[in-house]
């Protein structure tokens, strides 16, 4: 792969940045010194920068009102206000978090020994201010690092947040909370670290995270958000325990409208997810942006076919939760698959998902309440896997690894290995967020509780934990 068209696609973004690390072996001896003479200093493109507040702006969008008012939607009428509550505090929280000390964790060098966290250098934001930037690879410009820093906080915020529907309406307000700022520190922070941090655009031998180090791809967080809080809410679902009442009482979501009107703005904001993280406003965010609008539409086609051939009609949560399945099947591929391989990942994912949270949930008779595992871990897997798949030329991608698209088994050989390097960035998600998970909520557990008393979910948490109803007569 000529070099050139590894520095092209080096300005896809934070996600994108993994895609050099195959490349580096055999380009960086001819080609690094004469790109580090040439590299000119750096200036604040205020382009980038306003398409990157922009970008910030609408994963907050998706975090609060989406993610509250998709998640509100689902449960029953007695517990809105108490998921409403939960997600817009863990957003609250993961943002002191993250500037305390959460940034420097994610995306700092963690020592030359370490490829699983960073360090403290740039703990309390230390060094980043008004004249600190975060710097583009190819054309010696770049946005503010509070800017970066900014929009990588929205993702530290909506993360923790996706988890609390997988054991909504039984856990107590103290134990989320908790678990949040233990969650957030030892696993999402060294998960982020480990996907995105590179040594950076002039340290070609500079450290990285271990699996960017894998050649593992993931352009807006298929790992480091969705497989890492779907696996988390499994292990939630499973420790927290059933809902009182599961199996027998009638729990089936309270507002239709409320979950569509939140699909619909976790979709629009996605773009900022998506297309944001290229970091760039260039045509590597449009092919973000049109992945993200056809992956999406044809899951909730799919969803909805499937729902049809099987229960004879399409319902209006099977719309939204194809929905979701699309936005996170294509998150890892946005800006490194063409449309028509988008399209292909969407009419994937919804059937899949839809035979976990129809068949194997049922079997196992774990209660995922919001199916945060079924949608976000199991699209996430997908998604990553998939990636590998779509990214190769000769489907339309931009690849990554060397292919070779008039030798079909070279382009073979080159798809073996991206998918290869997807694998073993899924098996080490699931590992570390599986056990980090497992052993932090029994922490909780020992030190405030998991669960509410048992007359307390029966009058519902609204009342019991934050005295106050979201209906009243």
């Amino acid at each position: 792969m000529p070099f050139n068209r590894i520095l092209t696609l080096s300005r896809l973004g934070a996600g994108a940045a993994a895609l050099l690390a195959p490349a580096f072996a055999f380009a960086q001896d001819a080609a690094a010194p004469a790109v580090a003479a040439a590299a000119p200093a750096m200036t604040v493109d205020k382009g980038d920068t306003t398409w990157m507040l922009i970008s910030t702006i609408l994963v907050l969008l998706m975090i609060v009102p989406g993610l509250a008012l998709f998640y509100g939607g689902l449960v029953r009428t007695k517990n809105m206000l108490s998921v409403l509550m939960q997600v817009m505090m863990i957003a609250a929280v993961a943002m002191i978090v993250w500037v305390t000390y959460g940034y420097s964790l994610a995306f700092t060098d963690g020592g030359s020994m370490n490829s699983f966290v960073g360090g403290f250098s740039k703990m309390f934001l230390a060094g980043v201010d008004t004249t600190t930037l975060s710097e583009s690879f190819t054309k010696g410009s770049a946005i503010p690092e509070l800017v970066f820093v900014c929009f990588q906080m929205t993702f530290a915020a909506i993360t923790p947040a996706l988890i609390v529907g997988a054991f909504a309406e039984r856990i107590k307000f103290s134990a989320v909370i908790l678990f949040t700022i233990l969650w957030l520190t030892f696993v999402y922070f060294p998960i982020a670290h480990m996907v995105w941090f590179w040594g950076g655009p002039s340290a070609y031998d500079g450290p990285t995270g271990l699996i960017f180090g894998f050649g593992a791809i993931d352009f807006a967080g298929g790992t480091v958000v969705h497989i890492n809080a779907g696996i988390a809410g499994l292990v939630g679902a499973i420790m927290v325990g059933k809902r009182t009442g599961f199996g027998k009482d009638m729990m089936a979501p309270h507002s239709m409208t409320l979950t569509m009107v939140g699909a619909a703005l976790l979709w629009v904001g996605w773009f900022g997810f998506n297309a944001g993280s290229n970091l760039e406003s260039n045509a590597y965010a449009a092919l973000a942006m049109i992945n993200t609008f056809v992956a999406t539409a044809a899951a909730i086609v799919g969803w909805a076919l499937v729902e049809n051939f099987t229960r004879g009609k399409a319902s209006m949560l099977g719309a939204a939760s194809g929905a979701v399945a699309g936005l996170v099947v294509i998150t890892p591929a946005a800006g490194f698959v063409g449309p028509m391989g988008a399209i292909i990942m969407g009419l994937i994912v919804s059937p899949v998902c839809y035979f976990f949270v129809s068949t194997v949930k049922n079997k196992f008779g774990y209660d995922d309440t919001a199916d945060v595992f079924g949608v976000h871990g199991v699209g996430g897997i997908i998604g990553a896997l998939l990636t590998g798949v779509f990214v190769n030329p000769a489907l339309g991608g931009a690849g990554i690894v060397d292919y070779s698209t008039a030798d079909f088994a070279a382009s073979y050989a080159g798809t073996a290995t991206q998918v290869w390097a997807q694998l073993k960035g899924v098996l080490v998600t699931v590992a570390w967020s599986g056990i980090g998970s497992i052993i932090l909520y029994k922490i909780v557990d020992l030190v405030v509780g998991l669960r509410v008393p048992v007359e307390a979910e029966r009058e519902g948490l609204d009342l019991a934990t934050h005295g106050e109803a979201a209906y009243h007569s």
